[in-house]
């Protein structure tokens, strides 16, 4: 077996929730790139979805399809129009998730004594619940087919605690900023689902294992970017593409044998 056929997707049906986002897409163009069929699942209305892929979007191979993953119907409707088209799935990335972003209100991104229960309550829900019923209604379908993998995107701070002194530079001019709980404690929720799914589905052909990136490059600002790189070993942040290739290997065969594991890529985030 050569190479390529050892990682080939070709004419794959491989579903990618949060498919429209900044790591969603990259993955989704990675996968199209190697004659993979991928659905989009995103929030996102079609037409909006399809303008975020830079000129690809009208390719046959992908399609688009606007997804709730916190709602067990709109994820089997969506999965139904997908099966009529191209048939089962059989890889599924849960790439869609939400953090409060760096210009939140200030009481989500303030102390934790005082975190709002109704942030914790939105975040789980995409990111866990989201995740659970995306494996529960397609992971399904592969496992009633024989034949899958699943990727589940965490991330270093569902791993390790997020560094607060990353923050620093925040709070010294004058800002209340604190990493919140919730993304870093839905992460590390599904390090577990991962391995419960991987065992439970063990004997049915679908394999299920999660990918751990580290940070990502999005034009942060220097003195974050600072503090970032002088944290991880390789002295800088990931670019898009380099999660591509971890991808590609979990859901080929490639990764046959491979199943309730978490694979690691972070510039050695986590080494120290």
């Amino acid at each position: 077996m050569d190479d390529d056929a050892l990682f080939s997707l070709r004419d794959r049906v491989i579903v990618v929730t949060g498919g429209a986002g900044r790591l969603g897409s990259a993955f989704c163009k990675a996968l199209v790139a190697r004659n993979a069929r991928v659905a989009v699942f995103d929030s996102l209305e079609p037409g909006k979805a399809r303008a975020r892929f830079n000129g690809i979007g009208s390719n046959s191979r992908l399609r688009f399809e606007q997804v709730d993953v916190t709602d067990n119907a709109s994820l089997q409707t969506a999965l139904d129009r997908v099966r009529a088209n191209w048939g089962d799935p059989q890889g599924l990335v849960n790439a869609a998730a939400i953090d409060a972003p760096p210009d939140a209100p200030p009481e989500e991104n303030g102390p934790f004594e005082t975190y709002p229960a109704s942030s914790w309550d939105r975040i789980m829900a995409v990111n866990v619940k989201g995740v659970m019923l995306s494996c529960q209604v397609i992971g399904a379908a592969m496992a009633k087919a024989g034949r899958g993998a699943i990727v589940n995107i965490a991330s270093t701070y569902g791993v390790v605690s997020p560094d607060q002194s990353l923050y620093d530079y925040r709070r010294a001019r004058g800002e209340t900023f604190y990493k919140p709980v919730a993304y870093s404690a839905s992460k590390s929720a599904l390090l577990n689902l991962t391995r419960y799914l991987a065992t439970y589905w063990g004997r049915k052909g679908v394999r299920v294992n999660t990918l751990t990136p580290g940070g990502v490059f999005a034009g942060q600002e220097k003195d974050f970017l600072d503090a970032y790189e002088r944290r991880v070993p390789m002295g800088r942040m990931a670019r898009e593409n380099e999660l591509d290739g971890a991808v590609v290997f979990l859901l080929s065969d490639a990764s046959s044998y491979m199943t309730g594991a978490n694979l690691v890529v972070d510039g050695g985030w986590t080494a120290w």
